[in-house]
């Protein structure tokens, strides 16, 4: 079959399959989800030795070391899968749930009523461990899947979706409701977002450029995130052995995620007192100083700050840093500069923290807290299936509440309209 029949009669089956699961009950989903996890134990070998045919060939076409390693279904993945599956398992279903009942003067009662979204798409890079966790919160919230992970995945994605496809099929519900496309060829990619007739939304985990493609190309609505220009303010008021510690956590721990410190901003107040605690703390990790013209002259080794370096999510051990005269000028460069991913403060004035928690426009907005807090199992979601920087319809990671929409229920009494 072509890559146009294929990917169409997948969408149409997803879409049938999504019928079904909007009206399955919860414990048949969690049955199904428990299953897989039991099944992910039980086929480790044929997982691995399916997953050592995609890293022979991500080896063969030269792919990055980081990208090797996200590749890589060790034993430590799969019980992460698992684990994260029975973790959703236990979550309460958002689905039929209702809101609060408003009595209109007529008698009328109103309210809303949580439903599925209806048919995800997810389209990602690498790491195959996505393709079961987002199946997991997407079928949990009644909704039907179509994964298209990277090319280099292509064996441990189909290795993944049979396993999938027997949970779902031993629990008395649709195979079709998550299915892995299984082709490398870029074109299933184009082909997957013209489906607007049966998807409801796709969501692009990867880096800007996947992202980026994925909207200019699509006819279906896109929950996107391009990027994660995060920053941290540290105010006047700042308890400074907080601040340090706060700060490296943020830009050190893992500096290749999207919750990761990017842009420092620093109170001109406390900047030279600050910056050379900070700066000895990131020498030690080797993480690269880029300044402004205040910061290079406190920290004279410090390389000076581009103009392109504002706006720039490293992914690395640079970290681009600012002396700014108050909190208003911190706020004028996050809004200019930021990505309405993450933003933080370290304060100790409340009168200052809810100012910033106010006024700046972001999905999250953390108080002396590090910005790798940005994450749906930290935040109480039990998981996510990634952070939405857009704000229809969600705003920051989405767990499986986020995954569902609302239709209004309206109950009378034989009410008519005059």
């Amino acid at each position: 079959m072509s890559i146009e029949t294929t990917i169409g009669q997948m969408a149409k089956e997803a879409k049938q399959a999504a019928d079904q699961m909007a009206r399955c009950p919860a414990e048949k989903k969690n049955t199904a989800l428990l299953r897989l996890a039991q099944l992910l134990e039980e086929k480790r070998e044929f997982l691995q030795s399916e997953n050592q045919k995609d890293l022979i060939f991500a080896r063969e076409k030269g792919l990055s070391a980081a990208m090797i390693d996200r590749l890589i279904l060790g034993d430590d993945v799969i019980v992460s899968m698992g684990k994260g599956l029975r973790e959703v398992a236990l979550m309460q279903d958002p689905v039929g749930t209702m809101g609060p009942t408003q009595i209109r003067p007529n008698g009328l009662q109103v309210a809303k009523m949580r439903i599925p979204l209806g048919v995800i798409g997810i389209i990602y890079e690498s790491r195959p461990n996505v393709t079961v966790d987002a199946a997991g919160l997407c079928l949990k919230a009644g909704n039907s899947i179509i994964l298209r992970g990277g090319g280099e995945a292509l064996h441990s994605n189909q290795a993944l979706s049979q396993c999938i496809g027997q949970a779902l099929e031993e629990s008395g519900l649709p195979m079709t409701a998550a299915q892995v496309v299984p082709v490398r060829d870029r074109e299933a990619v184009k082909v997957l977002l013209k489906q607007e007739a049966y998807l409801d939304l796709i969501i692009p985990r990867g880096g800007e450029g996947l992202i980026r493609f994925v909207v200019e190309h699509s006819k279906v609505p896109v929950l996107k995130h391009y990027k994660g220009v995060c920053h941290l303010f540290v105010d006047e008021s700042a308890d400074l052995n907080h601040a340090i510690e706060i700060s490296f956590n943020a830009k050190v721990q893992r500096p290749g995620v999207c919750n990761a410190l990017e842009t420092l901003l620093v109170h001109q107040a406390i900047a030279s007192t600050f910056l050379p605690q900070m700066a000895k703390r990131f020498k030690d990790a080797k993480v690269q100083l880029r300044g402004c013209e205040r910061t290079c002259e406190i920290l004279p080794q410090t390389t000076p700050a581009t103009e392109g370096d504002w706006g720039t999510e490293f992914l690395d051990l640079i970290l681009a840093v600012k002396v700014v005269d108050d909190l208003d000028a911190a706020i004028t460069h996050i809004g200019k500069y930021g990505s309405l991913h993450t933003e933080a403060i370290v304060t100790s004035n409340y009168t200052m923290a809810r100012r910033f928690v106010r006024e700046v426009d972001s999905s999250v907005v953390l108080v002396n807290a590090s910005t790798r807090f940005n994450d749906g199992g930290q935040l109480g979601l039990g998981a996510e299936i990634g952070i939405s920087t857009s704000k229809l319809h969600a705003f920051g990671p989405m767990g499986i509440n986020e995954l569902t929409t609302t239709k209004f229920v309206v109950f009378g009494e034989g009410q008519i309209r005059s």
